[in-house]
C-alpha cells in the first residue's frame, strides 16, 4: 500500500489551507460537508491523524471516526427528516476510495430519492453553509 500523502486535500483542509463547511471538532475528528452532496446533508467524517484508510488507522481513531459517524447520522436524520442513512467508506482505488485520506460519508436518505451520482454537482455555497449550521447546531443539542 503507498504511503500517506500529506499533501491530499483532506490533510490541506485539516490543516486550514483550504475552506471547509465544518459541522464537527473534537480532538480526534474533524467533519464537515461534501460540496458535491450525493443527498442534502452529505458529510464526511475523518480522523485527524495522518491515515491513509481503513488499512493504516489507528484503532482508537477508527473508533472515534464511527462513534462521531453515528452521532451525525443522528443528527441528520432530523435536521434534514431523513427517512434512512448510507454509511460509505472505500479503501484504495480498487476498492473506491478516491481521496487517500481515511473518511466516511454520512449520506441522510429520502424513502424513494436516488442518491445523486458521485462527484457530478457543486452544490451553492448558501445551501452548504446553511446545511452546516443546522447540522453543527443539531449536534451541540
Amino acid at each position: 500500500m503507498p504511503a500517506y500523502d500529506p499533501q491530499n486535500i483532506f490533510a490541506k483542509i485539516l490543516r486550514g489551507e483550504l475552506p471547509c463547511y465544518k459541522v464537527y471538532e473534537d480532538d480526534k475528528v474533524f467533519a464537515f460537508l461534501d460540496i458535491m452532496p450525493r443527498a442534502p446533508g452529505h458529510t464526511l467524517v475523518l480522523p485527524k491523524s495522518a491515515a491513509r484508510n481503513v488499512l493504516d488507522v489507528e484503532p482508537d481513531d477508527l473508533a472515534a471516526v464511527a462513534k462521531a459517524a453515528q452521532n451525525i447520522a443522528k443528527a441528520a436524520m432530523k435536521v434534514f427528516a431523513a427517512d434512512g442513512i448510507t454509511i460509505q467508506q472505500f479503501n484504495e482505488g480498487a476498492g473506491g476510495q478516491v481521496v487517500f485520506h481515511l473518511h466516511v460519508h454520512v449520506i441522510p436518505r429520502k424513502a424513494g430519492v436516488a442518491m445523486k451520482p458521485a462527484a457530478s454537482e457543486k452544490e451553492k455555497a448558501e445551501v452548504l453553509s446553511d446545511h452546516a449550521l443546522k447540522l453543527a447546531a443539531a449536534l451541540k443539542g
